[in-house]
C-alpha cells in the first residue's frame, strides 16, 4: 500500500511517500522551485516521489494533507471576534484570500492532483486530512527507535494548538494535552526574530546563533511583563505586547516601548542590544522547555521523549534538555518543521486509520534523512556537460584520497553525494565542507561563500567513534539537532584582554584547536557521522582523520544566502561558480575552480534575496 503525505500553503511545502509503512521518499518543494521556504502546492515533490518509487498515481491508496483547513479558518474567525474591533484591517486583507482559496483547499488539492495526473482518478475519495500537531507528533514518534514515548510538539500555531503532549505506544498515538493560540512559544521567538530585524520563519536560526554574543539581561523582564510561566511549563502571553493575532506585524508599540525602540531595520548594524535580546529570549525558551519536560516525565513516567514542531529545531535548547537527563533517550524528527508534517500525515493514515502493526527500527526509520533525489554517473556527466563544466572522473578510492588532500590543503569544497537530505540541515549529501583547524575558515565561508552575516557559526561533522574525545557529548546526533560544548582539553586559553571583549569583537578570538566550528561560548552544533547511513561521507571523514588526526569537518549547507540547498548537479555548478568555493565534487566527478571557464562566473551578491 502506498500513501502520500503532503504539507502546503503556509511555508516549507513537502511531500512524502510511504510503502507499507516504510518511508520511501520525502522532499521539500523549495529544492525544485528554488524558492526558499516555498509554500506552493508541492507538485514537483509529488512527481519525484511517484517517479522514484516507479509507480503510477493510480497505485496510491490515499493522499493525506497535514492539517484541517476548516478548523484553522474557525480559529481565524474566532480570534478576530475576540479582539474586535482591533485588527479589522488585517481581517479585511485576509478574508478574500481565505474565501477564494484556503477555505476550499480540498477542492484545490483535487484540482492540483488532476493537473498533475489527469482526471482518470477519483482523488476526492482518496483524500484524507490529519491535524497539524497530530501530524507533528506522528512524524516524531512513528519513525523513532522507541516502542513507547512521550511526544512533545511545539511550534507557532497549527489549527488552534501551539504545543501538545502525546503518548505513543506501538501503533497507537494519542494527544493528551494542548496549549492553544494565541499563547505560543514559537510565535514568542518569532516576535523577537522580527524585532531584531530578521525574517520570521527564516531568521530564527540567526537569533539562536546571535545569543552567545549577548547576556540574558532582559530574561527577567520578559518573564515579568510578557510571558507567565507556570511550574509545569505551561504558559500565557500578555497579548498587549503583540500584533500577530490580528495585526500585520509581530510586535506592538507597547513591546517597542518596553525595550526602548522600534524594531531594528533589516540589514542595518547589529548592536549589543540585539545580542542581549537574543540571549534573553533563548534563555526563556530553554526554561519553558525544561519545565515542560520535567512535568511530562513526572506525569507520564515515560523514559523516552520525541520532539517535533519548529521549536524542536532550536538545537541549543535541545542540548540544554539533553544535559538535564530528564529522559533516558531523546529523538527529534530531523524535519521538525512543517515539511515534516507530510511524513506524519502519511504515517497517521498507515497506523491510526488502517491500524497496521509497527516494527521499531533501533536506529530510527528516517534512513539518515537521505530521502530525496540522487543522480547516477550518466546523469551527472550530462548535466555538467550541458553547463560547460570541466571535470575529471575518478574511482572511489582515488576520489576519497584526492578530496581529503584538498581538505588538508585548506580548500573549501562543495560536496554532493547520494540522496538529498530531507529537512533544513545539510548532512553530508548536499554540504559545503572544509578543514575546521583553519583559523579564518569561518569568516571565509560566511563572507565569501555563503554571503551571510559574519557572526553565524558552522557545525562540525564528526565520526561518532570520536565525538566523546572532542565534545561534552556521548549520544548519537545524526541530524545536527543538539548543541554541546568542546572538551576542556580541546580549548585554547585566551588572554584576560580577550575575556573582556563584547559582542562581535569576540568573533576573531581563536578559542580551540578547531576554531572554524567553535562558537564564542565554546559550543558546536554536532552531527555524528555513521557508516551505515552515509558510507561515502564517513569514508572521507575517516581519510581526513588518518591524514590529520582530526575526525571533524566543517559542514554547512550547500547553498548561498536566500536560496535553498542545491538539488541537482546544475544547481551545484551554478553555486560553485558564484562563490569562492575551490573545489566541487559531485558523485565520482571533481571540478577545480581555476580550471573552469571564467566567463561562467556568476555574481551572486546582486541576486540573493534577504533571509
Amino acid at each position: 500500500m502506498y500513501i502520500l503525505g503532503i504539507s502546503a500553503y503556509y511555508h516549507d511545502s513537502a511531500a512524502c511517500l510511504i510503502k507499507d509503512g516504510e518511508i520511501v521518499s520525502a522532499v521539500q518543494e523549495e529544492r525544485f522551485s528554488r524558492i526558499k521556504h516555498d509554500s506552493a502546492f508541492p507538485c514537483e515533490s509529488i512527481r519525484f516521489c511517484i517517479q522514484n518509487a516507479n509507480i503510477g498515481p493510480n497505485q496510491i491508496t490515499n493522499i493525506v494533507f497535514y492539517e484541517k483547513p476548516f478548523i484553522k479558518f474557525e480559529r481565524l474567525l474566532e480570534t478576530y471576534l475576540a479582539f474586535a474591533p482591533k485588527g479589522f484591517k488585517s481581517f479585511a486583507k485576509s478574508m478574500p484570500l481565505w474565501i477564494k482559496d484556503k477555505l476550499f483547499q480540498k477542492r484545490n488539492i483535487v484540482a492540483e492532483l488532476e493537473n498533475l495526473f489527469g482526471k482518470g482518478i477519483n482523488w476526492q475519495d482518496k483524500l484524507l486530512f490529519s491535524e497539524h500537531h497530530l501530524s507533528h507528533a506522528a512524524s516524531a514518534f512513528f519513525p523513532s527507535p522507541f516502542e513507547s514515548a512521550a511526544v512533545l510538539t511545539i511550534d507557532g500555531v497549527g489549527e488552534w494548538t501551539t504545543a501538545s503532549l502525546a503518548i505513543g505506544k506501538g501503533r497507537e498515538l494519542h494527544i493528551k494535552k494542548e496549549i492553544h493560540f494565541p499563547h505560543s512559544l514559537g510565535l514568542l521567538y518569532s516576535a523577537f526574530t522580527y524585532y531584531a530585524g530578521f525574517k520570521v520563519n527564516s531568521g530564527e536560526y540567526k537569533v539562536m546563533g546571535l545569543a552567545p554574543y549577548g547576556k540574558p539581561k532582559y530574561a527577567d523582564l520578559i518573564k515579568e511583563k510578557i510571558i507567565n510561566i507556570a511550574e509545569d511549563g505551561t504558559f500565557q502571553l500578555d497579548m498587549s505586547y503583540f500584533n500577530y493575532a490580528t495585526g500585520l506585524t509581530m510586535t506592538s508599540n507597547k513591546f517597542h516601548n518596553l525595550f526602548g525602540s522600534p524594531p531594528r531595520k533589516p540589514e542595518t548594524e547589529i548592536t549589543q542590544r540585539e545580542m542581549d535580546l537574543a540571549a534573553s529570549v533563548q534563555r526563556v525558551i530553554e526554561e519553558v522547555v525544561i519545565k515542560l519536560a520535567k512535568s511530562i516525565r513526572n506525569e507520564t513516567k515515560e523514559k523516552n521523549l520525541c520532539l517535533a514542531g519548529g521549536v524542536a529545531l532550536n538545537c541549543v535548547s535541545n542540548g540544554v534538555l539533553l544535559k538535564e537527563n530528564i529522559f533516558k533517550n531523546i529523538w527529534i524528527q530531523p524535519a521538525a518543521g512543517d515539511a515534516g508534517g507530510a511524513v506524519g500525515a502519511a504515517l497517521c493514515a498507515w497506523y491510526l486509520k488502517y491500524k497496521n502493526k509497527r516494527t521499531v527500527n533501533p536506529l530510527d526509520s528516517m534512513k539518515g534523512s537521505y530521502l530525496g533525489p540522487e543522480f547516477n554517473d550518466e546523469e551527472i556527466e550530462a548535466q555538467l556537460k550541458s553547463v560547460n563544466g570541466i571535470f575529471t572522473k575518478h574511482n572511489y578510492d582515488e576520489l576519497i584520497n584526492q578530496v581529503s588532500d584538498h581538505l588538508v590543503a585548506g580548500k573549501a569544497i562543495g560536496w554532493m553525494n547520494g540522496r538529498m537530505e530531507f529537512g533544513p540541515r545539510a548532512l553530508g549529501a548536499r554540504s559545503i565542507i572544509a578543514d575546521p583547524r583553519v583559523s579564518d575558515m569561518q569568516k571565509k565561508l560566511n563572507l565569501k561563500v555563503k554571503f551571510r552575516e559574519s557572526f553565524r557559526p558552522f557545525a562540525p561533522s564528526v565520526l561518532f567513534k570520536y565525538v566523546d574525545d572532542w565534545f561534552d557529548h556521548k549520544v548519537e546526533s545524526p541530524y545536527m539537532l543538539f548543541v554541546s560544548k568542546l572538551k576542556e582539553n580541546r580549548k585554547k586559553k585566551i588572554s584576560s584582554e580577550q575575556e573582556k571583549l563584547f559582542g562581535i569583537d569576540k568573533l576573531n578570538v581563536i578559542r580551540s584547536k578547531v576554531p572554524a566550528i567553535t562558537h564564542v561560548d565554546y559550543s558546536a552544533r554536532i552531527q555524528t557521522v555513521h557508516e551505515a547511513t552515509n558510507p561515502r561521507y564517513h569514508k572521507l571523514l575517516s581519510a581526513f582523520y588518518e591524514k590529520t588526526g582530526c575526525p571533524i569537518l566543517v559542514n554547512t549547507s550547500f547553498n548561498i544566502r536566500g536560496e535553498p540547498i542545491v538539488c541537482t548537479p546544475k544547481d551545484a555548478f551554478r553555486c560553485f561558480m558564484g562563490t569562492d568555493l575551490d573545489v566541487l565534487v559531485i558523485g565520482n566527478f571533481v571540478l577545480i575552480k581555476e580550471n573552469q571557464d571564467q566567463n561562467l562566473v556568476v555574481d551572486y551578491q546582486e541576486q540573493f534575496s534577504l533571509d
